[in-house]
């Protein structure tokens, strides 16, 4: 099955290179959507279903942990595999979007098979 993925960061060159990174995997993926923020990420989720997200816990607008908040609050978007792909050197936040139930995290800067090791069995 093809993995419709939305990628949520505010750097259009980090999102860029995910998907590159994605297709390193040789996990098969279908559609692979962009946002730049928490705000965008809502409206992409309204317009169609994604099996998979990866989001930056630091971003304008609606951060991550907020994005992830509000799709566990959502019944349509609660069970959507979520994996943070972040910056961030705090533990706390970290720990807060696991508590949210993100999947898992990622810390930048990242390889393919760090990508990959977090993908296998999510979805």
């Amino acid at each position: 099955m093809a993995l419709d993925v939305l990628i949520v960061d505010d750097s259009a060159a980090i999102r860029k290179i995910l998907q590159r990174v994605l297709m390193q995997t040789e996990m098969t993926f279908g559609e692979i959507q962009e946002a730049a923020d928490g705000l965008e990420a809502i409206e992409k989720l309204k317009q169609r279903q994604f099996n998979l997200v990866l989001s930056e816990i630091n971003m304008p607008n609606m951060d991550g942990i907020q994005l992830l908040g509000q799709m566990r609050a959502n019944a349509q978007w609660s069970n959507i595999p979520v994996v943070m792909i972040t910056t961030e050197g705090s533990q706390a936040k970290v720990l807060e979007a696991v508590d949210l139930g993100a999947r898992g995290y990622v810390r930048k800067p990242f390889t393919a098979n760090q990508i990959k090791e977090k993908l296998i069995g999510l979805v």
